[in-house]
């Protein structure tokens, strides 16, 4: 494994459970050359926790019950640039995927992974390596740019367009939106128009799709 071969890997564990975490030991300490030096079962005991371990390789649940697993990783990566970071999940995620590329994190594995495929794993951060390809980072990056764009794009919407976008996705006329809104048809077809051209569309169509895809709240009027 080039610059960790004839090395002990020393590991760092957060999971809020305690199961997965003893399990994750047991896989990874029966092999020779990893060493568990480490855990914690909250994000707020972890900087701390690797602080005191100094691990070459955090293996980070994404989800915990006070924070986010990739945060921590951010906040790992930054006080302790040499340790390597391994999210592990419960969910393929490629929102969660894209943040834990950002915050500097090697890899991102299910938990349904097999013992021996973690260990791999850890050996290959371990050396310097990234278990994400380049296609999946482009891939889920892009997506993150573009969600980041609609958003953009929405916040330009006043409160009564954002009404109005949201019934235009139940499939509601410019007549039934007047109903409910207690607004004249042609004030509706005025709004629409306006929201169309800030939402740079041609058609009514397109914006339902857009505000259904984004699953727009009337009631919230957030994404």
């Amino acid at each position: 494994m080039g610059q960790t071969e004839g090395m002990t890997i020393r590991v760092f564990l957060l999971d809020d459970h305690q199961v997965v975490r003893e399990g994750v030991r047991r896989f990874l300490e029966a092999e020779a050359d990893l060493v568990v030096v480490g855990e914690a079962a909250s994000a707020a005991d972890a900087l701390e926790a690797v602080a005191q371990s100094r691990p070459d390789v955090a293996v980070l649940d994404v989800r915990l019950p006070d924070g986010d697993g990739v945060e921590v990783c951010r906040e790992i990566r930054s006080a302790y640039p040499e340790v390597a970071c391994l999210m592990l999940t419960s969910f393929a995620d490629d929102e969660a995927l894209a943040h834990a590329i950002m915050a500097g994190a090697s890899g991102y594995v299910l938990k349904e992974i097999r013992g021996n495929d973690l260990v791999a794993s850890v050996r290959a951060v371990a050396g310097g390596r990234s278990l994400v390809d380049a296609a999946t980072t482009q891939r889920v990056l892009g997506q993150l740019r573009r969600q980041a764009a609609e958003r953009s794009a929405l916040s330009q919407l006043t409160g009564r367009e954002l009404d109005i976008l949201a019934l235009i996705a139940e499939g509601k006329t410019n007549r039934q939106i007047g109903a409910e809104l207690y607004l004249a048809e042609k004030t509706v077809k005025n709004y629409v128009s306006n929201l169309l051209a800030k939402l740079d569309m041609g058609r009514r169509a397109e914006a339902a799709a857009y505000a259904a895809r984004l699953q727009l709240d009337r009631q919230h009027r957030q994404p």
